[in-house]
Formats: C-alpha cells, structure tokens, sequence
C-alpha cells in the first residue's frame, strides 16, 4: 500500500484514498476493547460522628467520612506493613465494651498497591465506619475515635481521628429508652480522655514543653544515636536538658517565611504540559506514516484546485485542520464524560485493566509489525465519504476530516489507543485525555495548513516510500517496550515475581536491541522491502537504540538506571545488587536531631513522612537512592525524619490547641510530629520536606512530590548555599 498512491492517478482523490486504506483485512473487535478500557486528587477529608441505638443494650457509633474529589480514604480488612487503616481507638470507657470490630460500610474496593505489594481496600467517595458497643451499666460513658489514613496521587495526609464520646444511665437495669448526653461532635471538635477533663489545654511555650516531656528518655536518645551512628561528640552537651528558649526557637512557627520563598511549581501543571507534547510527539509520529503522510499533498491539492479564488482554498485547507481538531478532542472528552474521571484515575491500580493494556499493546505492536491490520468497518468510512460528496460548505469539510479519522486508522489507532492508556493510568487530570488528543490533533493538522499556505513546500517535501514503514515498526518496537510497564503493575500487585526488575531490564535490553539491528537492515519484518542498503538517520537511529541497550546492561546488577526508573519495577524487586546504598535518616528525633546539628554546624532536612505513605517510599526509591542526593544528605546535611503515623504512645496524653482554637488530643508520637508539621510549617500532608538552619528556620522553599532528580538535587544545593551565607 506503501507506493499506491503514486502509481495511480485518480478522478475522485478521496475515494483512491479509501480504496488503498481500506484494501486491508479488518481488526474491528479492538475498538469495543480500547473503549472498554478507557473507564482518570489536593483536598482533605470531612466528618462527623452520630449515634443509633441498636437494643437496650447495644449502640451503634457511626462514623461517615467524605473525601474530596481526588482523595481517598483506606478502610480496615488488609495486611499490616501497608498504609494506614483505619482503627477504632478507645481514651477512657466505663460501663461499655466493644461487641466486635469496626466495620466499614458500602463501596469499598480492593485494589493491589505495587509499591507496598500488597492488596489494600479502601473509598473513594463518602463512606462509613461503625462501631458497635454493648453497654454493661446503667451507667456508662465512652470517650474514643476513628483513626484513618487519606491519600491522593500526590500526598498522603498523616493519620487522622475523628473522636466520639458517649455517656448515659439508661443501660442495662435503667427504664430510659433512649441516650441522653450523648455527643455528635465533627471531626474539627475533639474529646478530652477522663484524666484530662478538668484540664485547659496547654497553648503556646507550654504545649510545646508537655510534648518534649512526653518524649520518652529524649536526652538519652541524643547521645546514643550521636555516639553509636555518628562517632564522637560531645555527649554531655547532648545530654543536657531541653531549655524553654531552645524548644521556643525550634518551634516557632515559620509559615511566612516559608511563603516568602515562594511555593513549588504545581504538579498538576507539569503534568498537563507533558501530556500535551506526548500527544504532538504522537501526532508527528503518525503524520509519517503509510495511511496519513501520502494523503496530505491529494488533500491539500484538492481544496486549491476546486476553487478558482486561491484564498478560498487555503480558508477550506484552514478549516479541514480545524475539523480534525475538533474530532480528535471530542474524542478525549467523550472517553471522559463515558467513563469519569475517578474511573479513569483506578486503572492506574486495577490489576486487571493493566494486563488488559498489556495486551491490548502487545496486539498494536503486531499490528505495526505487519502480522495484521487494524482498521475500522470500510462501511463507516464510505458511509461518510459518500454523505461529504452530497453536502457542501463547511458540513462538506468537517465529513471529508471525519473520513481522514477513519481510514487512517489502521497507522493513528495505536498510537491513540498508547497515547489514551499513557494519560489515563498516570494520575494526571481529568482533562489528560482532551488534552492529550489536543496535542495530537494540532500536530496532524498542522501540515495541512501550512502546505495550503506555501504550496511550493509540497515540491521539496519527502515521497512516500519505504521509510514511512520503518518508522510504523519503530513505534512497534517502542509500545511493545511499554507494554512491559503495565504487565510489571499487575505483576507486582498479585506477587507472581515473574518480572522483577532484572528481567524487565533485560526485556527491554533485548527490545532495543533488536530495534537497532532492524535499523541496520539486519532483520525483516513482512511489509519491509528488500534493499538491504542502510541509510544516514537509520545508522544514527540505530546508533541510539543500540547504545541505550547497553546503557541498561549495567541495571541487572543493581545499577540505577536513572533514565528508565520510572517505567522498571521498584529495586526491591531486584535478586541481586552489587553495592547497594541507602539514605537512612541520623535521627528520628526533631530536638535530637537539631542540637546534634548546630554542634557540627551542618544544615537540618526535616522529612515529614509515614510508614504507610506511598509517595514517600516512591521518593526514597526514584530519588534518594541518586548518587549525587545520597550525597548531599549523607554528607552535608542532617537528616530527621520524623513519622507522623508512629504508633507509640507518648507517656501520657497531651491536649494542645490548633491555630484555629480547637483541641486536640495528642496520644501517640506521631501524633506530636503531625500536630509539629501543621504548627510550625503550616502544612499537613506527606511527603513534605524543608531546609532548617541551626535557629530552626526555612533556608529555601519546601519541597513535596516530585520525582525530577535535578530539581531536588536544586533544591539541596539551594539550601547548602543558603546556609553557608
């Protein structure tokens, strides 16, 4: 099919077009799959709690969350060592005893986490957690709450409680019928535990004591960890006690200073942009190939030739390329508006839709190699080329792009359907998919109206040939490397262990490979014909494929591989790793950490991270494990992490006012070091990190989610400077 279009001469252009397009054998089936697959988080979470009396003996406490739009909320019923779930927790209680566990309400949904590797459940939409108590007084009162954990595809909140206090005399042996006093509060309104209820809470310099104090054996820790991780100090200025001034200089809030540095670039922003230039790389790539580069100059010549005025030919050619937009982006909103957006973000998870996109890849790789043709009903296409032959004006135009849609689809089908399964399972917006089909649109339109506008450039551009189906095969290789990346989701989420990173890497090191032998004329494919003389750009093309083999070869050792980490598995994953390293933090300890720093005169990065926060460890295995910000965190600064879902209980309980005037209960250290992230930083979600000088003050801007390794190993050096001046 490649030359066809140069062999014949033709009365009805349009229609030699489909005749060539449509001589092929049809893959129809593919497009209820693609479509079936299609079906894409900055918020927090509301509560509130009331009461349902079940019997004269039994209480239901209901607790109902709503996550904004984005966000999720984990629910209980999955393995420990994952994220956070959610926990019923009890203060004081008398007269009550729980009558089985907490269970969660409907819509709950199971999906596999790779990076923990493990099945969790959890809500996407409002939902409830109930707690059924069975009361064994007349008398009896409960002070409790819901611990729950929330997270986006950006951030995870540290664990949240909501709490809940019941009291009443009409339990067993009592004649009431009803609970009196019992208390609805929300999730801004705390309850103090028994032994605190006559206390005011604490606020300002004397919060931040009790919450020192409540640290157990702190000065202790300062010089264990000095002396048993980093060598010699001086353990006595360690070991001293905490003064008021040093806790009231280290605590001081910084929120303004930290504004005055200016916020991290948006994410989501980012996002957008990239998928916009994946959808014009797509739409370049498709531009070059057998079904849409020959119909450009027929097309173009078309609309000069059928109308005397020279103007009115290049409006038409103008409008055609609008056309074409128009259909493309229409298609990115419907694949939107049919599915949802919170459907299209579950695929990202869903073991299930990634082995169907693994398939689903696998066949558009064949497709491209030759083993098949994908294309639409020829009836479709005819249908429309026969309704634009009968209409005129711009109806005439938009029928005649919808006719280019179809009948190229058998070369742009792939690329779409890649295009479409890249944006919709990368947590991006809910307009990735018009977004992405923008970009795509653009460039294919492109020519069109600029061959209009300068008709000699028609003279100077490429004939069609044979290179255009090197270039279909190439992309073969590139979405049969890609499918690799959702076999490897599912892979990790059901534990098969049958594509660690090391056989990912020699996968696609094998796939490259091959692609550059092909390159070189070395290996053939059916629609390739039979010159075997290898030209300039094929040998530089080859040149890169080759050498980006090699550069993976070191990865089955344990090499990092930089410039693929984002597709490979996690290196956990790996058997074998030839000198490993790791980033582990000095301490875990902030008043630890900051006095062991300002007596070596280093600078402090605070790490608010938790055990169960997935985009933590994502940092940790796509960033920290860098040679270079290894290095400037071992060596030029003190790292601490502080654990915002630490589970160890504090000594005793502290109530502490939020800047907002409400109390909280702090009972567990985590909870001292998230009530710590919101008081001195003014943020409340994780990961977050900041650059502190010895005073305990912002030295740059904080630093969330994001995966650039330079701008990371920016925002370190930034803070080094900062410091050193």
């Amino acid at each position: 099919m490649h030359l066809i279009f140069e062999k014949q001469q033709f009365v009805s252009r349009k229609k030699i077009v489909l005749q060539a397009l449509m001589n092929k054998r049809t893959f129809t089936t593919f497009i209820v799959l693609l479509l079936a697959l299609f079906t894409t988080a900055q918020a927090q979470v509301s509560g509130s709690v009331k009461y349902n009396r079940i019997s004269p003996t039994e209480l239901d406490i209901v607790f109902s969350l709503t996550p904004q739009s984005g966000w999720h909320v984990y629910s209980t019923g999955f393995a420990a060592g994952g994220p956070t779930r959610a926990e019923f927790g009890i203060d004081s209680k008398d007269g009550v005893e729980l009558a089985g566990p907490l269970k969660p309400g409907p819509g709950e949904k199971t999906i596999n986490d790779p990076i923990f590797e493990m099945q969790v459940k959890l809500f996407e939409g409002p939902c409830t957690f109930t707690q059924r108590v069975k009361l064994t007084a007349s008398k009896y009162s409960l002070q409790g709450y819901l611990r729950y954990g929330a997270c986006n595809d950006v951030n995870c909140l540290p664990p949240q409680t909501l709490n809940c206090k019941l009291e009443g005399t009409d339990g067993p042996g009592a004649t009431a019928a009803n609970v009196p006093n019992a208390a609805t509060p929300t999730e801004a309104q705390t309850a103090k535990s028994s032994d605190q209820a006559a206390a005011t809470p604490a606020s300002g310099i004397e919060s931040l004591a009790a919450l020192t104090a409540a640290m157990p054996d702190s000065a202790q820790s300062m010089v264990s960890t000095a002396d048993s991780v980093l060598g010699q100090t001086d353990s006595a200025a360690l070991s001293s006690p905490l003064s008021a001034d040093e806790i009231k200089t280290w605590w001081a809030p910084v929120t303004d200073q930290l504004k005055a540095f200016g916020e991290q670039s948006e994410y989501a922003d980012a996002s957008l942009f990239y998928i916009f230039l994946l959808g014009f790389l797509g739409g370049l790539l498709a531009l070059f190939t057998p079904c849409v580069w020959p119909i450009i100059p027929m097309t173009v010549s078309f609309f000069l030739k059928r109308s005397n005025d020279r103007s009115k030919g290049i409006r038409d050619a103008i409008t055609y390329g609008l056309a074409i937009i128009v259909i493309y982006v229409t298609l990115g909103l419907l694949i939107t508006l049919i599915f949802g957006a919170s459907a299209l973000n579950d695929l990202s998870t869903n073991a299930v839709f990634n082995i169907l996109f693994f398939l689903m890849l696998v066949v558009f790789a064949a497709s491209f190699f030759g083993g098949f043709e994908i294309t639409l009903p020829s009836k479709w296409s005819n249908a429309v080329d026969a309704k634009s032959e009968q209409t005129s004006g711009l109806l005439s135009i938009f029928l005649m792009a919808f006719t280019l849609a179809l009948v190229s689809f058998s070369c742009t089908g792939p690329i779409i359907g890649f295009l479409l399964v890249e944006v919709s399972t990368g947590g991006g917006s809910i307009l990735a998919p018009a977004i992405g089909m923008l970009g795509f649109a653009i460039a294919l339109a492109l020519p069109f109206t600029l061959f209009a506008l300068f008709p000699a450039w028609l003279k100077s551009a490429p004939k069609s040939g044979g290179w255009m189906n090197t270039i279909k095969v190439v992309l073969g290789f590139i979405e049969l490397a890609f499918a690799l990346k959702f076999l490897s989701v599912a892979d990790l989420a059901y534990g098969w262990h049958i594509l660690d990173r090391e056989t990912f890497l020699a996968l696609w090191i094998v796939i490259f490979a091959l692609m550059g032998i092909y390159l070189l004329g070395w290996l053939k494919f059916p629609h390739d014909d039979e010159s075997r003389r290898t030209s300039v750009p094929r040998f530089f093309m080859a040149l890169v494929s080759l050498a980006f083999a090699v550069y993976m070869i070191p990865g089955l050792w344990g090499a990092p591989c930089k410039a693929v980490s984002a597709f490979a598995p996690p290196m956990s994953t790996q058997d074998f790793v030839l000198g490993k390293s790791t980033v582990e933090p000095k301490f875990k300890d902030y008043e630890a950490g900051m006095r062991y720093a300002k007596q070596v005169g280093k600078p402090v990065m605070i790490d608010f991270t938790g055990f169960g926060c997935v985009n933590c460890r994502k940092m940790e295995m796509a960033v920290w494990q860098d040679a270079k910000v290894a290095q400037l965190l071992t060596d030029d600064y003190v790292l601490i992490s502080l654990y915002v879902d630490d589970k160890t209980a504090l000594p005793q309980r502290v109530s502490v006012k939020e800047t907002d005037g409400t109390e909280t209960v702090l009972r567990t250290v985590g909870d001292k070091w998230s009530y710590f992230q919101r008081t001195k930083f003014g943020a409340n979600a994780q990961p977050f990190y900041v650059l502190l000088d010895n005073e305990g003050k912002p030295l740059s801007r904080s630093y969330s989610y994001d995966e650039d390794i330079d701008k990371y190993v920016n925002f370190l050096q930034q803070g080094l400077e900062s410091y050193r001046n």
